[in-house]
Formats: C-alpha cells, sequence, structure tokens
C-alpha cells in the first residue's frame, strides 16, 4: 500500500522520467479536487499529502536505505499542485471551470517540471539534504516558484490582452 501511495498510482513506475510521469498524474488528480472541493479542497489535500508524504518516504528510506529512489513521485504531485493552485483560486474567482484557464495548467506543468529539474538556489539545497524532508521540501520550494512564474505569466497574458483591447 505504501508503495501505491508514494508511486501515486503507480505512476512512479513509467519510464522514462518518471517524475514527468508523476506530475502529469497530478494534473487529473487535481482537476477531480478543484471540481468538488474548488481550491479550498486542493490547498487542504496538498497540505496533507506533504505531511503524509514525509512521514511515508521516510519509512520506505528507513526499510529500504535508498534515498530518493525514482519511483517515489508523491514530492512531484505536491509540487505539481502547488504550481496549479494559482489556476485554481483563479477560475474559481472568475468563476470559471479550472480547465477554462489551460494556458495556465501548460505553463504550471512547465514551469514546475523546469524548476525541479534545474534546482535553482533553494530547490538544490533542499534535495542535498538527503532526508525524507529535502525530498519533499525541493519539490515544495519548485512549487511555490512555479506558481510565482504562473502568477506572473497571467498578469503578462492579461495586461498585454487588456491593453490590446483599452489602448490608452
Amino acid at each position: 500500500m505504501r508503495q501505491l501511495f508514494l508511486s501515486f498510482g503507480g505512476s512512479g513506475y513509467l519510464k522514462p522520467a518518471p517524475g514527468t510521469w508523476g506530475s502529469l498524474a497530478a494534473i487529473p488528480a487535481a482537476f477531480v479536487l478543484t471540481t468538488f472541493g474548488g481550491p479550498i479542497l486542493l490547498t487542504a489535500a496538498t497540505v496533507a499529502l506533504t505531511f503524509f508524504g514525509i512521514a511515508a518516504i521516510q519509512r520506505e528510506m528507513d526499510a529500504t536505505q535508498v534515498h530518493d529512489p525514482s519511483w517515489i513521485v508523491i514530492d512531484e504531485v505536491v509540487g505539481q499542485w502547488i504550481a496549479l493552485l494559482p489556476v485554481a483560486f483563479g477560475a474559481a474567482r472568475a468563476g470559471l471551470p479550472v480547465t477554462a484557464l489551460w494556458p495556465g495548467i501548460v505553463a504550471a506543468f512547465l514551469a514546475f517540471r523546469l524548476f525541479d529539474i534545474w534546482k535553482p538556489g533553494p530547490v538544490g539545497w533542499a534535495d542535498r539534504k538527503h532526508t525524507a524532508a529535502g525530498v519533499m521540501l525541493d519539490d515544495v520550494i519548485a512549487g511555490i516558484f512555479a506558481a510565482i512564474a504562473v502568477v506572473a505569466l497571467a498578469y503578462l497574458a492579461h495586461r498585454g490582452f487588456v491593453a490590446s483591447v483599452n489602448p490608452a
């Protein structure tokens, strides 16, 4: 059961790039959460998955003595959900289904994968911790960076759109 949870339903066993597959699997799950409970449910699920994920990762590391095996993607799910939070809140604020903001979903996915793979600054610092919390924290930070990028891109897109419709 722990492996099913840590691999997010087995998506972590897909090759190549299990982290990318885990991030992709996170998107329809986020859609379901936002459909039934809006961005608040997605936020609550993200927080819960973070803490349950750290505990499960620690148990797996204790049992196998292996640090961050590639099939563990629950951390990518958390990071991807964090990256999607601005999209979920934006859709709710506008009274739209989250799928209406599909460019934001694509941007969240691409930005999260970029920061997770690149590991700039604090993302790399957390990754080098070699603890269960570090395994999760690098993706949490990458998700925060991606969420900031999504907000910035949305601002630029809407500012550009408004400027072209209502020139000053």
